[in-house]
């Protein structure tokens, strides 16, 4: 039987996190009332939910699960979507862009209480998370944003200067937003509880199995893979950075975007006081986002835009931990042990894109650097809306598929905007 599944990458979620469960080629014909394509956290949530249905749910994962951002990530479970309230509400309307803005702030609370419910093992802790400003435009910006939040019912509150030094040991940054329902995992752990959860709720999950082709056939879908097939009336794609050309257009809707992570030794416990004293995580509200926190062994993982390919090395990571050492000049010593990265999906309107292209399929995907907690609550978005939810009682809306124009460019418009993105927050812009 084959097994197309990559080696796990280097990180260090790869060395720490809880081993994975047996997830099996595909070998021969099989059936189910749900073929999921992508185990990762959308695909392994909708698994989990629909079984928690009563609905029969296979993933095919190409490597296993948590291979792609799922299991790579900065490990933050923020809340919220990425644009600002008054933009959502513009986007979509009154009625459906606060629906959209509750049940995304509210996303969190999903995850821990799935990691509270099924015992998953992934160094969870519920600490809050800091949305922070280091420049007065920035900072502006930032009460805008708190004022918007705060009318549309978010516990989001105001951390001021002071505030936020003690939070994190550093003076640099001029004040923010704490959201209290934010916290942390371990990101590869978590996605392994996940599957194995789904399992246990009588989900089938096959790594090692790529998603060939999709075909049409008597009213339901026929998914290829190297060793089998498997029929379902329903088909869910859940590919997110790591889309390819399973379904026409779909790549062309997004742009994926490495994001790096670079952690330290485990820290001395005198010298993890001084660094995120307050426990939470945080990331700034800047042009291109740095994020970062202590994971349960003291070690500081730092994370943001770096080099577009995978594999990156020290060299590559040298501008975070340059940063690092200037928030905290105590890390001058360090030594700094792993660094790795994943892509994430964005989309040009920064909005999550649910879609029906075509009836029985489902999508999802388009986080913008938000996946652990809404692609965690959107896998439940699908199966509700699998299960027979009406489209206009979703807590997103469906959406049609909208290429990106000069797509084929969209490499170089990264770099581009990462390069333009760090001019502008040295000028303060």
């Amino acid at each position: 039987m084959p097994d197309d599944r990559l080696p796990l990458p280097k990180s260090l979620y790869a060395e720490t996190a809880r081993a994975a469960i047996a997830t099996p080629p595909l070998a021969g014909d099989a059936r189910a009332s749900v073929a999921i394509v992508g185990g990762g956290y959308t695909g392994l949530s909708a698994a989990l939910h629909l079984a928690g249905r009563g609905i029969d749910a296979m993933v095919l994962e190409a490597h296993e699960p948590g291979w792609g951002a799922s299991g790579r990530n900065g490990g933050q479970v923020n809340p919220g979507i990425y644009p600002d309230p008054d933009r959502v509400i513009a986007d979509f309307g009154a009625e459906v862009g606060q629906r959209m803005l509750s049940f995304a702030s509210a996303a969190p609370d999903l995850v821990f209480d799935l990691v509270k419910r099924h015992g998953i093992d992934c160094e969870a802790e519920q600490t809050g998370t800091l949305r922070v400003a280091f420049n007065a435009r920035k900072l502006a910006a930032a009460r805008a944003t708190l004022a918007q939040l705060q009318q549309t019912g978010s516990p989001a509150q105001w951390i001021d200067r002071e505030g936020l030094a003690a939070a994190t040991g550093t003076k640099r940054y001029l004040g923010g937003i704490r959201f209290p329902q934010g916290g942390k995992l371990n990101p590869l752990g978590y996605a392994r509880g996940l599957a194995e959860a789904a399992q246990q709720a009588g989900a089938h999950i096959h790594g090692g199995t790529p998603a060939l082709r999709i075909e049409q056939v008597n009213g339901g879908w026929l998914v290829r893979t190297p060793a089998g097939r498997v029929t379902a009336e329903t088909l869910v794609l859940a590919t997110n950075g790591y889309t390819g050309d399973l379904w026409p257009g779909l790549r062309q809707t997004l742009v994926p975007v490495y994001s790096t992570i670079a952690a330290t030794q485990p820290l001395s416990p005198e010298m993890a006081a001084g660094i995120m004293p307050g426990g939470g995580v945080l990331y700034e509200a800047a042009n291109i986002t740095v994020y970062y926190r202590l994971d349960r062994r003291n070690r500081l993982l730092m994370g943001g835009r770096s080099v577009q390919r995978d594999a990156p090395s020290f060299t590559d990571g040298r501008h975070l931990i340059g940063y690092a050492t200037r928030l905290w000049p105590q890390l001058r010593d360090v030594d700094w042990s792993h660094i790795w990265n994943g892509k994430v999906a964005i989309t040009t309107d920064h909005h999550i894109h649910l879609h029906e292209p075509a009836p029985g399929v489902h999508i999802c995907l388009g986080y913008n650097g938000r996946g652990v907690a809404m692609a965690t609550a959107m896998g439940g978005v699908l199966a509700r809306r699998i299960a027979g939810a009406a489209a206009a009682d979703l807590p997103m809306p469906v959406t049609g598929m909208k290429p990106i124009l000069f797509h084929g460019f969209a490499k170089a418009g990264v770099a581009l905007r990462i390069a333009n993105g760090r001019l502008r927050d040295a000028l303060g812009w």
